[in-house]
C-alpha cells in the first residue's frame, strides 16, 4: 500500500486589485474542533487543515479540547454562535455532541466529521478519515509476516492495547487485527495470557499513555512472571509509550527480549523509537492528504458541489450511512521510514535524528 498524494480538485486563488490573496473562500469562516494538543497527529491536522483553508481564502477559528468533553461541547456551541459557514470536527466523544450538531443543522451550518465518526447524528453531511479497519488489518499483516505465524512452529504469547471505546475508530482497528490474528489464536499459534482478548477488556479511554502503561504493568506482573511477552499489539504511538515504559520497568531489555511493539500515526517520537528498537513499527497517516481530502470536503458544501467519495456502504453512524473519503494507511519500520516519511517531506533528517523530543 502506499500513500497517495495526489491532488484534489478545489478554489482557484487570485489577486485581487489590492494585491491580496482571494480564493473560493473569500469572506467565509470554517471552525475546526479538534480533539487535542497532547498528540503530535492532532496538531499536525489541525496545523495542515487551518493552512489549506486559508489558502483557499478562508478564515479559521481553531479549537482544541484537550481530551475535554465538556470543553468541546461549548467549543462547538461557540463556534456555531460566532457565526461560522462550516464546522469540521474531529470529536472527543461524539455521543455528546448530538445536541451542538442538531444545532447547526437547525442553523444550517454543514458539518465534516474528521477522522472520527460523529455518531447517532444526521447533521453530518461528509466524513474523511483513513481506512481505520485497514489500519488493524495493516497491523495484524506486518505481525504475521514479520513473525512468519503461517509457517513457524513456535506459539508467541501477545497482548492488546487497543484505543477508547468512545471512538468508533478504535473498534474497526480491533476488528482488522483480529481478522488476521484470529486463525492463529484457534491453531494456537498465538496465545494471549491474560485472556484480554476482547474490544471491551482491550480497550484504553481516550488512548490514553497512562492508563496503557499501568495496564501493561498489570499484566505484565499478574501473567508474564515466568514467561516473557513476545507481542503487543498497540493502536496507537502514545499507548506504545506507555508500554515500553511498563517492559523497561519489567526489565526487559532491548536486543534481548523486547517484545515487538506496533503502533499508529508515526508520531516523530515513534520513529526515533523505531530506530533504537524499543518500538517496531507503526502506522503512516499523512495529515497532509487527509486535509485535503477534508478541504474538498468544506469546498462542496459550501458550493452546492459533489466531493470525491470512495465509500457509501462501511460508516454507518446510526442515523445514516455516511458518505466518505477513505486515505490509505501504511506500515512503516526501520528498513522504510526514509523513504515513506523523509523522501515525501513529511519530516526532516534533522527532525528524526535530533535528540529532542
Amino acid at each position: 500500500m502506499v500513500l497517495s498524494l495526489v491532488a484534489c480538485s478545489g478554489g482557484k486563488e487570485k489577486e485581487s486589485s489590492e494585491g491580496t490573496k482571494e480564493g473560493s473562500g473569500s469572506g467565509k469562516t470554517v471552525g475546526v474542533a479538534m480533539p487535542t494538543q497532547s498528540s503530535e497527529r492532532w496538531i499536525k491536522d489541525g496545523d495542515n487543515m487551518k493552512k489549506q483553508l486559508e489558502d483557499l481564502g478562508y478564515k479559521v477559528d481553531l479549537q482544541y479540547a484537550e481530551d475535554d468533553v465538556q470543553a468541546q461541547v461549548s467549543q462547538i456551541e461557540n463556534l456555531l454562535a460566532s457565526g461560522v459557514d462550516c464546522l469540521v470536527v474531529a470529536a472527543v466523544d461524539s455521543s455528546a455532541l448530538v445536541n451542538a450538531l442538531a444545532q447547526a443543522k437547525s442553523a444550517g451550518i454543514p458539518v465534516i466529521a474528521y477522522d472520527r465518526l460523529l455518531m447517532d447524528t444526521d447533521a453530518v453531511s461528509y466524513y474523511a478519515t483513513f481506512d481505520n479497519k485497514g489500519v488493524g488489518t495493516a497491523i495484524g499483516k506486518y505481525v504475521e509476516e514479520n513473525m512468519d505465524l503461517a509457517n513457524t512452529k513456535e506459539a508467541y504469547t501477545f497482548e492488546l492495547f487497543m484505543g477508547s471505546p468512545d471512538d468508533n475508530n478504535a473498534v474497526m482497528l480491533y476488528e482488522g487485527i483480529m481478522e488476521v490474528i484470529q486463525p492463529y489464536i484457534d491453531k494456537g499459534t498465538l496465545i494471549c495470557k491474560s485472556g484480554q482478548t476482547s474490544f471491551e477488556k482491550s480497550n484504553t479511554l481516550r488512548w490514553d499513555q497512562q492508563t496503557a502503561m499501568k495496564r501493561c504493568e498489570d499484566i505484565l506482573s499478574t501473567y508474564y512472571a515466568d514467561e516473557k511477552l513476545d507481542i503487543a499489539f498497540s493502536a496507537f504511538d502514545g499507548l506504545s509509550y506507555g508500554i515500553k515504559a511498563a517492559c523497561e520497568g519489567a526489565g526487559y531489555k532491548v536486543g534481548e527480549d523486547w517484545p515487538m511493539i506496533t503502533g499508529q500515526d508515526a508520531e516523530l517520537m515513534a520513529i526515533k523509537n523505531i530506530i533504537s528498537g524499543s518500538q517496531t513499527m507503526s502506522i503512516a497517516k499523512d495529515t497532509r492528504v487527509l486535509a485535503e481530502k477534508c478541504v474538498t470536503m468544506v469546498e462542496a458544501v459550501l458550493n452546492d458541489a459533489e466531493p470525491e467519495i470512495n465509500d457509501t456502504e462501511q460508516y454507518d453512524n446510526g442515523k445514516l450511512v455516511v458518505p466518505s473519503y477513505l486515505c490509505t494507511p501504511e506500515a512503516v519500520d526501520k528498513d522504510n521510514y526514509k523513504e515513506i516519511l523523509v523522501d515525501t517531506g513529511y519530516y526532516t533528517e534533522e527532525e528524526i535524528s535530533s535528540d529532542s523530543e
